[in-house]
């Protein structure tokens, strides 16, 4: 049985201009449920992140900044969002739910956060709508337990995971994998362990024949046995900022391959939503739901 984290403040603190995106946060479930695909039983509420667990990744005089509300204005711009303590509980409420879906997969095998996959935050910044770094925090809080030995990031946003390749760095039991738009956001790379950077206009078949060979290939040379999947719906073609040409199936079959690969290797895999942007809600939330019902599916 598959556990998903869900919190009305994940969309409830947003100001007005942000709410569109945001909107399937709430929407997500709502169809879920209305289909069958889940149940009530499904879902949990995540609390509140401790302070301890996001310090083994941030940095103290940053995270004062987050809970004291002292971000600049200028920091606040790169960011993206003004701060207020709703926005900062809701990162913290979010970095939780991706720490208990991480603790959930090591006993089901999948479970998924709705929110999450804010892999543009740095140790001493945010950047990109992301405050808090969550799978990196998850990755260190499986470490720190010695509740895994080697994790692979597989990051399918369209954007590069820039925040958490630095975060991991010298993570030597994480190996971050980022496939992402050559010419997208952010226009500043650093280095993943892997990085596959795409041509604007890739085809859904390219995209997906790249990603199943490059999967076989880590699979087999690293053994992972943990699995972080940042899930983005921002390669599709109706997406504002994606540049690819990606179709809503062919998001669908990207899910399959890597949820298949994982569960035919036995490996517990924790899924964050990441970025969609289509101008059509419905977009977004087909390809978004397309996850859960893949991983309903098999898990």
């Amino acid at each position: 049985m598959i556990k998903i984290a869900f919190s009305p403040i994940y969309f409830h603190p947003l100001p007005e201009g942000h709410r569109f995106p945001m909107l399937k946060y709430e929407l997500i479930p709502a169809q879920l449920l209305h289909e069958g695909t889940i149940s009530p039983e499904n879902l949990f509420v995540p609390n509140k992140c401790d302070k301890v667990d996001i310090l083994r990744t941030h940095e103290l005089a940053y995270y004062d900044k987050l809970i004291n509300q002292q971000l600049s204005a200028s920091e606040q711009r790169k960011i993206g969002f003004p701060q207020t303590p709703a926005l900062i509980e809701r990162e913290l409420i979010i970095t939780q739910g991706t720490i208990d879906c991480a603790l959930f997969a090591l006993e089901h095998g999948c479970a998924l956060n709705i929110a999450g996959g804010t892999h543009h935050a740095f140790a001493e910044r945010g950047e990109g709508f992301c405050l808090l770094n969550d799978m990196a925090i998850a990755s260190n809080y499986l470490l720190h337990r010695k509740l895994v030995k080697k994790i692979l990031v597989i990051d399918l946003d369209v954007h590069q995971g820039n925040g958490t390749a630095k975060l991991m760095e010298r993570v030597d039991p994480v190996f971050t994998f980022s496939m992402h738009g050559k010419n997208n956001y952010p226009f500043h790379k650093e280095i993943s362990d892997l990085d596959i950077p795409l041509p604007d206009g890739i085809t859904g078949k390219e995209y997906l024949k790249i990603l199943d060979n490059t999967l076989l290939m880590l699979l087999d040379t690293l053994q992972p046995d943990f699995i972080f999947y940042l899930s983005g719906v921002d390669i599709l073609s109706t997406d504002k900022f994606g540049k690819f040409n990606v179709s809503i199936e062919e998001c669908k079959q990207r899910d399959e391959l890597v949820l298949k690969m994982a569960y035919d290797h036995k490996i517990p895999v924790a899924i964050a939503m990441g970025g969609g942007y289509s101008p059509d809600i419905n977009d977004i939330l087909q390809a978004h739901c397309n996850t859960f019902r893949t991983a309903a599916n098999l898990f």
